[in-house]
């Protein structure tokens, strides 16, 4: 049906009127059974003209020479007749018509079918596909919304964006692990339908439940990532409990001891690059806390640059980690634990990512409350510039 349309579009400026004609009808005859609803639908030609088209294909005339007919011949077009029309159009389609309490489409799907019985209840005889014709002509389109508006974004953004990248840089420079970190969207486990398709034998999809409710025996997925910026290395611990700072911390713990650890060998610093909401807060007492635990273990110094509030898609590990393994389990139920850590494991990309995935089996309750006088041994130092975004944890002294 696209091709018809295009080689239609094509073709209309430079046919006349029974040229156009014939190319219809000779469309339609060559789709077969129902090609003259495709025809019409595709061109826009009523099936009153496609059936003329026809029967001048079975009985050709000879085309007489010079024009078909004398100039202002013809069925006049509907907007001639009509001058009110497309301004009545454009009236219901205006974008403004969503906050007016007078517009009769205001809660209403607007598609061709719809306008035109508006029209026609206001007086206009036009058929939809009149309707399409004129918002084409109008400079209208099909059109889905577009993410644009991200809200009120911090004075500070774009610096606090130059600081990080210009520390990364130095971290990298000096040979010391930079590490993006987030917690993956959380998955139902079980036998529920996951997005996309992969192949399978024609009419045999692969059967899921059709409500995703959770099942209390399995639960959800946890996916917590770490993504090391400089070996496009990444390690994704898969929790069962709760997505707390303590389970992200013990994370890059678990990253550092099976990775990290033997990657850079005289590391003695780490930069964390995390967005500022959820178990990776700037503000959250625990994870600090948590931190010290891991500097105090590790003997390296933590320092931490979180992204200004509403950024978290400008992190790393959106659209080097998570984005593929998206792709890689696309159109895959999650049946098990088991299940998504190795697809999480096989994720690979052109440019050489590699993944190591385990499960985290461990307790993370929530709602645990941190002391003043726990934060006071904390042995932590803020940047000058924006210390509540900025900021190094020092192991404490032995």
């Amino acid at each position: 049906m696209a091709g018809i349309k295009e080689r239609f579009g094509a073709l209309r400026k430079v046919l006349d009127e029974r040229s156009r004609r014939l190319v219809v009808a000779a469309e339609s005859l060559a789709w077969g059974r129902g090609g003259l609803s495709v025809v019409s639908r595709a061109t826009g030609v009523s099936r009153r003209v496609i059936r003329q088209g026809r029967a001048e294909l079975k009985q050709p005339v000879v085309r007489p020479a010079g024009r078909i007919r004398r100039p202002g011949g013809g069925r006049k077009r509907l907007v001639e007749k009509e001058p009110l029309l497309a301004e009545d159009l454009e009236r219901l389609v205006e974008p403004v018509t969503r906050g007016d309490p007078e517009s009769p489409l205001r809660w209403t799907c607007k598609s061709v079918r719809r306008l035109a019985e508006e029209l026609q209840l206001g007086g206009h005889r036009v058929s939809y596909p009149v309707v399409a014709e004129l918002l084409h002509e109008l400079g209208y389109s099909l059109q889905a919304n577009r993410k644009t508006k991200e809200g009120d974004s911090h004075p500070d953004r774009n610096a606090q964006f130059e600081y990080l990248n210009q520390k990364v840089k130095r971290y990298m420079r000096a040979w010391q692990p930079v590490i993006s970190v987030d917690t993956k969207k959380k998955e139902l486990i079980g036998d529920f339908k996951n997005g996309g398709r992969e192949w399978r034998p024609h009419g045999d999809p692969e059967r899921v439940r059709v409500h995703d409710f959770v099942i209390q025996e399995q639960g959800r997925a946890t996916p917590y990532g770490i993504y090391d910026l400089a070996q496009n290395a990444a390690w994704v611990s898969v929790g069962v409990d709760h997505d707390t700072s303590a389970f992200a911390v013990e994370s890059i713990r678990r990253w550092w001891y099976s990775m990290g650890k033997s990657t850079y060998p005289q590391a003695t610093r780490l930069l964390i690059t995390a967005d500022s909401g959820g178990s990776n807060g700037s503000r959250v007492r625990l994870g600090k806390l948590e931190l010290q635990k891991l500097a105090n273990q590790t003997r390296l110094r933590i320092a931490v640059g979180h992204f200004p509030p509403g950024t978290r898609k400008w992190n790393k590990i959106e659209h080097r980690l998570f984005s593929f393994i998206s792709q890689n389990w696309r159109g895959q139920p999650l049946t098990s634990l088991e299940v998504i850590v190795s697809l999480i494991a096989a994720t690979t990309t052109r440019k050489g990512l590699k993944v190591q995935s385990q499960p985290d089996r461990g307790s993370y309750p929530a709602g645990i409350k941190v002391r003043d006088t726990d934060m006071a041994q904390i042995n932590l130092r803020r940047d000058k510039f924006h210390g509540d975004w900025n900021y190094e944890i020092a192991p404490q002294a032995q």
